[in-house]
């Protein structure tokens, strides 16, 4: 006996497998799940479950933890996931302490159980001769926009957070004697400099009011008034990795087409290695020391 796979099942089954301690069964006439107590598996028509253990669930928390860019949560998750035992619960707790970083994970381990079970659900359609199903899995809300807002950078409401969230960045992460200082004073008269000649961006905060990241541009070239330069750009260290540096030049490079730049260019003199993809994604090319990119 065949049965479908709701969206209401596939919930529960999701739950059903991370209960290490009760076993469920599908029953195909009712395509239900129910207790193992209240039927016996025959593969006809009572199903067991898609075999999930505790070993499944640490590799995809794993899986999670090697590929999330967000340094701080990454490495307490790591602490956590290597803590000896009860790290499902040292994980859990270590999460809260990271709310965004949350959130996409159950996004991560939402997706990852939907192909487990659709490819466990395939697997019967083949034995019941049917067609296969996509892994189409529907995320259920935009994460990032639910978590933080965008707005236009204001420069009476802005430029002050903007430089003093700066004054956190490490500029000595890679040169000694302090010329990390040297970097940041360049970056702040060349920030202050488009500021006074009516700079715009946009502006990234947690919905706590909390500054996250933001962009800012000016058309400050005299010799080509149809270029304009990136006078800042950063993401706090407790945002990276959620995808705020990408939405926030995507904003910033749709805006800048919008008010007819053909071209963009860094201001910065020294580029961080981790933004050279993000600047390679967007359409920049290197030029000399910085980068450039061409709009239309």
């Amino acid at each position: 006996m065949t049965f479908d796979l709701t969206n209401e099942l596939t919930s529960e089954i999701a739950v059903a497998l991370e209960n290490q301690n009760e076993k469920f069964l599908v029953s195909a006439k009712d395509s239900a799940l129910i207790h193992a107590t209240h039927g016996k598996a025959d593969e006809e028509n009572y199903y067991t479950l898609p075999e999930w253990n505790s070993e499944d669930g640490f590799k995809i928390r794993e899986e999670f933890v090697n590929n999330l860019h967000a340094p701080f949560a990454r490495d307490s998750l790591q602490t956590a996931l290597h803590s000896g035992r009860g790290v499902f619960k040292k994980f859990k707790d270590t999460l809260k302490n990271f709310p965004e970083v949350e959130k996409v994970w159950y996004q991560f381990r939402n997706r990852k159980m939907h192909e487990t079970i659709v490819n466990w659900y395939n697997s019967l359609r083949d034995i019941w001769g049917l067609e296969k199903l996509n892994h189409f899995y529907e995320e259920t809300s935009d994460l990032l926009h639910d978590d933080f807002t965008f707005q236009e950078y204001v420069s009476a409401r802005d430029k002050d957070v903007i430089r003093d969230s700066a004054t956190s960045l490490d500029f000595n992460c890679t040169f000694p004697y302090k010329i990390g200082n040297v970097f940041f004073e360049l970056w702040r008269h060349f920030f202050e400099f488009g500021d006074s000649l009516n700079q715009t961006g946009f502006i990234c905060r947690a919905l706590t009011g909390d500054f996250a990241g933001c962009i800012t541009s000016s058309s400050f070239l005299t010799c080509d008034e149809n270029t304009a330069v990136l006078t800042s750009f950063f993401v706090l260290e407790t945002f990276r990795g959620l995808g705020i540096g990408n939405e926030l030049f995507s904003m910033c490079l749709s805006d800048l087409k919008k008010r007819g730049k053909q071209y963009v260019v860094t201001a910065n003199i020294v580029i961080p290695d981790i933004l050279i993809p993000l600047l390679e994604r967007n359409g920049f090319e290197k030029a000399g020391s910085g980068f450039a990119a061409k709009l239309y």
